[in-house]
């Protein structure tokens, strides 16, 4: 269940503090996946690309313009013509850019 504290948190959570979280996860999940190797290496090709854009934004640097013209250059190049490892690569970048981007409104 949802409580409304968690939810005010999430709220009054500045873009650096919110990418520092982020951050600290991606690359507990990065460097989990990358040991485990085999499939795993797809999870990890997914965080792994994420970790700049999270240092970017705790560094107090990422420039919301750039940001969203790279979202929408992203979204754009999905497609099933991918590999796994490419497709997993762009869809970490998309989802890196939404998080910072919503979070940024």
């Amino acid at each position: 269940m949802i409580k409304l504290t968690d939810i005010l948190k999430e709220i009054k959570q500045t873009i650096e503090e919110f990418a520092s979280t982020r951050l600290k996860g991606a690359e507990k999940i990065a460097d989990t996946t990358q040991e485990a190797g085999g499939l795993s290496l797809l999870t990890y090709k997914h965080y792994k690309v994420k970790l700049p854009y999270y240092e970017k934004a705790v560094a107090g640097k990422l420039d919301k313009d750039d940001a969203k013209k790279e979202f929408e250059k992203t979204l754009k190049s999905i497609s099933l013509n991918m590999t796994q490892n490419e497709f997993q690569t762009e869809m970490g970048r998309l989802e890196v850019l939404g998080e910072l981007l919503i979070q940024e409104k």
